[in-house]
């Protein structure tokens, strides 16, 4: 609160400011004085001393409100204030293997843009690198932002996760594990970085504003043919001792004879797990009825119910969200619903992904909005 408000004021002016600026989000589009007061139990003038500060910070405005067509308003107007979200801006990341993704919003969480941009699956991590920060910058380019107004980025990435920002270990792109990515696109963007695994970040998007808003105990499956997931327990991301919660991808090692690779294989040759084009083919293929397809995605879902089963078996979710890449995997929610009924003690809704392909990109822009949420209204 005193980096964003240009000082260091004392913990009581600190703890009125959080207090008013939260009840001027809350009650967007504009609050009266009255009302803010009322609201936050603090005396008019300290309100408005408090009010002046935060003007003074560039995060509240005073604005007027128009009299009603045909009405006339007697004495004088009461003062309204509102939060002002155009102050800042977040910028939410995906990085994958085979595109870049980013999404432009306001300190409000408002979506203002954004740009995707393809990239080969075998590019080296610094190339990877250049694809996001140039895509990046022309979506902020394209919006007039610059470095003091970008108050913090997040960004969804394969792998497991370390505290420092940095990829532990990731097998879905080349030369990624070991990766300071938080350190390497903080100095691109000169902004706060945070870095969270891909699936963690999608049950976030998802619960903000997909399919699994107001859900508390979530499981979010990304279901490719390495498959991964991200988790919500309680409302709160669930990312495990070391952040490898999820990584369901890997339990075909056990004792699982085919490999995923084969699972989407039509005539004997394997199917590229990261060519999404490849894998929407067979499963639109299935839904025409090719029988070869047809038994494909019925070894798929297979897969994805032994994956998913072992998650809600020990979580106990109220739901699992289905969202991935591929276009046309909407289809496997059904299979998916029927095998989890018969298998799971108490079954979970399941449903298809509201987001689709922007699951990680907006649910990047939400961890960057509960950053900046942190630095606005904790006081330490």
């Amino acid at each position: 609160m005193g980096q964003l408000m240009g000082g260091d004021p004392s913990l009581l002016r600190r703890i009125n400011s959080a207090a008013v600026l939260r009840a001027l989000r809350a009650a967007e589009p504009a609050c009266s004085l009255t009302d803010l007061a009322r609201v936050t139990g603090l005396s008019r003038p300290t309100v408005e001393g408090v009010l002046d500060g935060l003007t003074r910070a560039g995060l509240v405005a005073e604005t007027t409100t128009e009299a009603a067509p045909g009405t006339r308003r007697l004495g004088r107007p009461a003062r309204r204030f509102r939060f002002r979200a155009e102050a800042g801006r977040l910028l939410g990341v995906e990085v994958g293997s085979r595109r870049v993704s980013a999404v432009l919003a306001d300190l409000a969480g408002r979506r203002l843009g954004g740009v995707s941009r393809a990239v080969s699956t075998q590019a080296s991590a610094d190339d990877r690198l250049a694809r996001v920060t140039t895509a990046a910058g022309e979506l902020l380019g394209r919006h007039g932002v610059t470095a003091p107004t970008l108050r913090a980025v997040a960004v969804g990435t394969p792998g497991i996760v370390a505290d420092d920002g940095s990829v532990a270990l990731c097998t879905a792109l080349p030369g990624w594990t070991g990766l300071p990515l938080g350190e390497r696109l903080g100095e691109a963007f000169q902004a706060p970085v945070l870095v969270e695994n891909d699936a963690n970040a999608a049950v976030l998007g998802e619960r903000w504003v997909g399919a699994a808003l107001g859900a508390d105990d979530v499981v979010m499956v990304l279901a490719g043919l390495s498959p991964g997931a991200g988790s919500l327990i309680g409302g709160r991301l669930h990312r495990g001792h070391a952040g490898a919660a999820g990584e369901i991808g890997a339990l075909h090692l056990l004792g699982r004879l085919a490999t995923p690779e084969r699972l989407l294989s039509t005539a004997g040759t394997p199917v590229d797990p990261l060519d999404e084009r490849a894998v929407a083919r067979v499963l639109a293929q299935a839904r025409a009825g090719d029988p070869r397809a047809g038994d494909a995605v019925a070894r798929f879902v297979e897969r994805l119910t032994h994956d998913v089963t072992a998650l809600v078996l020990a979580l106990d979710p109220e739901l699992v969200v289905v969202g991935g890449w591929a276009t046309g995997l909407e289809a496997v929610v059904e299979p998916l619903r029927r095998e989890l009924d018969r298998l799971c003690l108490r079954p979970p809704r399941v449903v298809a992904s509201a987001l689709g392909a922007a699951a990680v990109p907006t649910g990047a822009v939400r961890l960057a909005l509960d950053r900046l949420e942190a630095e606005l209204f904790t006081v330490a």
